[in-house]
């Protein structure tokens, strides 16, 4: 029986690393009375079909095909998702459906779709599952999804190592294969690694039974976009352990826009994962998210700096957001400022300091003010597609 009579708890299960998540699925049923798991399949999405299958313990209860929505897979299961979820929570026989996610879907997408729905669903739970033995290679892999038959819709121009970066990033637990289930074993390097990626979330190994009841613990939507937007992300923290760093690099200079772009590669290959917020001195209020992994990096506007809004716009402003500005409000810059996180193991922290430092702008550059900044080159007009 659904919770309250009225309502399907629903949780997400999603990850590329497709054994260990159907592992951590296989483990919900067997341990939570009354789940249902539904899965779309985007497998065929390139001969028009998307196969949506829904099982329980015992095994498959129903099946069926989904219409592509503007030749897109991921709009097919958006279209699809909730319906299908209605159609579980009418029948009051389910107290969890485990939405579980085909391999390169982002979990927060579909959080969103799901929250969005509101009664009779409820969302208690995102996890995103995960080999430890293969972090650094899916994080190391630049490859696009296109070319390994990952993507999930034609315009998908993601790479496998932004995807599982992301999916890594946004839930609240990580549910780990056991060791050496499905090949290689973890090693202590892998463990660091995954732990300083993702401080927050809680670590839940499949088999231990715990999984099926941490999932039913509840989940804020809001908050966990906060934790990764780029405005008040939770970005790991300092840490050296076990051959894996965090390096994390705090200034309050802006960057000189070109010699910035001069070191984005060297930036971009210098850690397994770097990911965070800057500015240039000739956007002043544009604020600019960095999101680098497998060796390839993405720049993109977040919006204004909270101190380029009008004061009546900051009504809008999420808490978290304001929250997250207040703790390094600077006299003169404001929310201004430059924060970027880098891990990887055998990371140069003097190197990437050193670095780092050698393109903010000089003092004379920065003496010179404000107006003189702004005729600075554009360098990054490429990256942004627009000036702002």
């Amino acid at each position: 029986m659904s919770v309250d009579g009225a309502r399907l708890q629903v949780a997400i299960v999603a990850g590329l690393h497709a054994d260990a998540r159907g592992a951590a699925v296989e483990e919900i049923l067997r341990t939570v009375p009354g789940s249902v798991a539904l899965h779309h399949d985007l497998t065929s999405a390139v001969d028009r079909a998307v196969h949506r299958t829904v099982r329980d313990a015992g095994g498959l209860l129903s099946s069926g095909d989904a219409s592509l929505v503007n030749d897109c897979a991921c709009c097919a299961l958006r279209e699809d998702l909730v319906p299908e979820l209605l159609r579980l929570a009418e029948e009051d026989r389910y107290r969890l459906a485990v939405v579980e996610l085909w391999d390169s879907v982002q979990p927060q997408a579909m959080a969103a779709v799901i929250a969005a729905a509101g009664t009779p669903l409820a969302l208690t739970g995102v996890a995103t599952a995960v080999d430890p033995a293969l972090v650094l290679p899916y994080l190391s892999n630049g490859d696009d999804l296109a070319d390994v038959g990952l993507a999930a819709a034609p315009s998908d121009q993601r790479t496998v190592a932004d995807t599982f970066a992301r999916q890594l990033e946004y839930p609240t637990l990580i549910a780990l294969a056991q060791d050496g289930s499905h090949g290689e074993a973890a090693d202590d390097i892998d463990h660091a690694l995954l732990a300083q990626l993702t401080p927050a979330a809680r670590k839940v190994r499949t088999e231990s039974g715990a999984l099926g009841p941490a999932l039913l613990a509840g989940f804020d939507v809001a908050a966990a976009g906060a934790r990764v937007h780029p405005a008040c992300a939770l970005l790991p923290q300092e840490c050296d352990e076990r051959g894996v760093s965090t390096f994390v690099w705090r200034r309050e200079r802006p960057f000189h826009p070109q010699r910035l772009y001069a070191a984005l590669e060297d930036l971009t290959c210098a850690a397994a994962r770097s990911r965070g917020r800057f500015w240039l001195a000739d956007r002043p209020d544009t604020l600019l998210s960095w999101d680098a992994a497998g060796g390839a990096l993405c720049v993109e506007s977040a919006g204004p700096w909270l101190a380029a809004l009008p004061d009546a716009a900051w009504e809008m402003v999420p808490a978290e957001r304001r929250l997250a500005a207040s703790v390094d409000w600077h006299p003169e810059h404001c929310d201004r400022c430059q924060y970027l996180t880098f891990t990887s193991p055998g990371l140069d922290r003097d190197g990437l300091s050193a670095l780092l430092d050698s393109c903010l702008l000089t003092e004379d550059e920065y003496a010179a003010g404000r107006d003189r900044w702004q005729q600075l080159p554009h360098a990054f007009d490429d990256l942004l597609d627009t000036v702002t």
